[in-house]
């Protein structure tokens, strides 16, 4: 009797242990983990369906929106980032607008599995992710969007949700134009019908003007101009003439008597004749003699303000021959001197940094020939007449309104 209870327990035993051995128990774990994920590609699904009809006015009616408790709908911030109508008034747009779907709470437990799910299959979807303290925790890149203050109060975000955000633009009101019925025109001989201002005109015809000789037709002037594309280059001391709409090489005729043992030669600079004892020995004038050294700030014919001092480590002088007048202009070459910027330059580059110059004032920026840019005149730029590094933090350097390494502004 005993050995029968003993055979019996052994049965019993390795039956259980067979049961409950890790090899009998990794079917079920597997298929438990791809039920999940199978329920949470589920509801991204529903969310991506909802959220893409919404962008193209549609209605996606399935099962799935009511039992994940998924809501889309448009919302439009003004400039606080507070609630307002999505309507174009006097053609002034919202400041901002969106479509936002979101889905009910995910369970604590779910938040990682979602996350490989939005990693594997929505990386490149942008906004579109978990809603957790007041940022969108994107699958994929490991980036977070900020959600604006008046979406989580109009909808009521939860930490937890699956939260899909675009932004859009609001589409401009179309004008339609209405063109009266006029009558047909009938124009003389010599004019031509054409449609302008909303009604058919009658205007002369532009005939095309010939020029003789070496004359060419310029538009602007409506006159035959000398053409000088078709200027010789004259030998020895002759000089181009245009004679009767025809270039030649004259010599000129000197009027002033020289004398003995010098020649007369004519001055191309002064344009009068002038006695050397070698035509050979061109002299080369200088308009400025003497240079003013001073920097000027300012623009011509205002109240101009002088310093002595020369242009600083980070400055080129440049001398303007009309005027004669020397002013100071950043040199973009010395980038690389700490002198001039104390950090490395390569540290200041990318979308979120750039490069300034520290004007003194904004007329100092109209001495630079390739300058195409108001300068800003904020607090937050330096004034030291050095390079400077602005740093946008969270945002971005705005390209169109910048102009490294002169002028670098934050959208």
């Amino acid at each position: 009797m005993n050995i029968f209870i003993m055979i019996l327990s052994i049965l019993f035993m390795a039956t259980f242990f067979m049961m409950d051995s890790p090899s009998q128990r990794v079917a079920e774990q597997e298929t438990q983990y791809a039920v999940e994920q199978s329920d949470l590609r589920a509801v991204a699904q529903c969310a991506v369906a909802v959220h893409n009809a919404q962008m193209t006015n549609a209605v996606f009616d399935d099962i799935c929106v009511e039992q994940n408790q998924i809501t889309s709908q448009y919302i439009c911030l003004n400039t606080k980032f507070e609630k307002t109508k999505c309507d174009v008034v006097r053609n002034k747009k919202p400041a901002f607008s969106y479509i936002i779907t979101a889905t009910g709470i995910l369970p604590d437990e779910a938040f990682n599995n979602m996350m490989e799910i939005l990693e594997a299959e929505y990386a490149d979807a942008g906004n579109f992710g978990i809603f957790q303290d007041g940022v969108i925790v994107a699958g994929g890149t490991a980036s977070k969007r900020k959600v604006p203050r008046g979406i989580i109060e109009e909808l009521e975000l939860t930490n937890g949700q699956l939260v899909y955000l675009t932004q859009y633009e609001i589409p401009d009101n179309q004008t339609e134009y209405t063109v009266n019925p006029v009558s047909d025109v009938v124009c003389p001989v010599g004019t031509a019908k054409i449609f302008r201002f909303g009604r058919w005109q009658c205007t002369s015809i532009n005939t095309k003007t010939t020029c003789g000789g070496d004359m060419i037709w310029d538009s602007d002037l409506m006159e035959c101009v000398a053409d000088e594309s078709r200027k010789p280059l004259c030998g020895g001391n002759q000089t181009a003439v245009l004679v009767d709409t025809v270039w030649e090489c004259i010599s000129p005729f000197p009027e002033k008597n020289c004398p003995d043992n010098m020649v007369a030669r004519l001055n191309y600079n002064t344009l009068e004749w002038e006695c050397v004892e070698d035509p050979k020995d061109i002299q080369t004038t200088n308009k400025c003699d003497h240079i003013r050294t001073g920097t000027i700030y300012g623009g011509v014919g205002k109240t101009l303000r002088v310093v002595q001092a020369k242009c600083n480590d980070c400055e080129k002088m440049i001398t303007d021959f009309e005027t004669c007048t020397t002013v100071c202009v950043p040199d973009t070459s010395k980038l690389t001197d700490t002198r001039c910027y104390p950090g490395s330059a390569d540290e200041c580059s990318g979308p979120t940094r750039a490069f300034y110059f520290g004007f003194p004032n904004a007329q100092y920026a109209t001495h630079i020939q390739d300058m195409n840019i108001n300068v800003p005149t904020g607090d937050q730029y330096s004034r030291n007449r050095k390079f400077n590094c602005m740093d946008c933090g969270e945002g971005v350097i705005d390209t169109e309104k910048s102009q490294p390494p002169y002028v670098a502004i934050c959208k």
